[in-house]
């Protein structure tokens, strides 16, 4: 997943890695990213052909490497994001990931995701229901279970509004 925030982080034009490993960390929810883990995934896309790379000179008379995300990589992430099945429905962040990039999807691919999302949800309502009718789960354990049982209605009616902007959206004629 981090590399598709990484190739997504591209799509507006060239970045340097400190900005690219900054702007992930902070659509993860952490400091910026380590070293470690961006130069080596920037190098296997420069490997793959999916971004290149050039130097530009610095503020202080230093060359910098600007990453550039190729007409390959634009694919590679579309295809990427598209490709989401039940097995990914059950990762909240996947699921976050592409809706955060709905813009780049077309209305069918947001609701093939929507609906997989919401059938994988559904199947948890069902399962934490069942819970509670078959089981004495104590005031913490039932506690535990009530919780869930909202994050999951909460995130159900999220769904709609979301399907909501995207007929919405459909309507005026626009992709996003």
């Amino acid at each position: 997943m981090t590399d598709l925030i990484i190739l997504a982080l591209l799509l507006p034009g060239p970045k340097h890695g400190y900005q690219i490993k900054r702007e992930a960390g902070w659509i993860l929810g952490q400091a910026a990213m380590h070293n470690n883990l961006v130069y080596p995934m920037l190098r296997r896309f420069l490997e793959e052909g999916l971004a290149t790379k050039k130097s530009v000179a610095g503020e202080r008379g230093q060359n910098r490497q600007q990453y550039v995300l190729t007409a390959r990589g634009r694919q590679t992430l579309l295809a990427r994001l598209n490709s989401y099945g039940e097995n990914e429905a059950g990762s909240v962040e996947g699921f976050h990931m592409r809706v955060g990039m709905f813009e780049l999807l077309e209305p069918e691919a947001r609701e093939r995701i929507l609906s997989l999302r919401e059938a994988y949800l559904r199947s948890q309502e069902e399962k934490s229901t069942a819970l509670q009718a078959q089981m004495d789960l104590g005031s913490y354990g039932g506690e535990v279970v009530r919780h869930r049982l909202e994050k999951t209605q909460f995130e159900l009616a999220w769904i709609r509004r979301l399907r909501r902007l995207v007929k919405s959206d459909s309507n005026d004629g626009r992709k996003s």
